[in-house]
């Protein structure tokens, strides 16, 4: 369901995959932050039942800068080394503004991870994209 969705909503836009590499990585990491939360309310709405306010505090667990850190460390081994390159692009760049409540540290890999989903969305990799997604959450431990 998520993956035809993502495919054809891409699918509406042209942009060529050395475009997609020139861009910024907090470019990337912007849509990036934007396919996984949509990701994770999916997979939420569809698997817990319940009322919107618990699907927010949970969504949160999954979406938060230490969250989005401690995923991306664990499967960086099961990444490519174009993969963990993009990873490492999002990780050193620069941003304006920490949110309050991260450590400066999960806040830069999180931004590498969101670079991560953002390369892989806007690459049309789907299927890789999909995969990185399932690994996200799949040890279910931000529950």
């Amino acid at each position: 369901m998520f993956e035809d969705i993502i495919g054809n909503m891409r699918g509406d836009f042209d942009i060529k995959p050395i475009e997609v590499m020139n861009l910024q990585p907090l470019v990337l990491a912007y849509i990036g932050d934007a396919i996984y939360e949509a990701y994770v309310r999916t997979m939420l709405v569809v698997n817990k039942k319940t009322n919107v306010n618990m699907l927010h505090k949970m969504s949160v667990k999954f979406v938060k800068a230490k969250a989005q850190s401690d995923t991306v460390k664990r499967i960086m081994d099961r990444l490519t080394a174009e993969e963990q390159d993009v990873v490492r692009r999002g990780r050193n760049a620069k941003s304006a503004t920490v949110p309050k409540h991260a450590e400066v540290t999960d806040y830069r890999y999180s931004t590498g991870y969101e670079a991560l989903v953002g390369y892989l969305y806007l690459t049309k990799q789907t299927g890789r994209l999909m995969d990185i997604l399932r690994m996200s959450v799949e040890d279910g431990s931000q529950e």
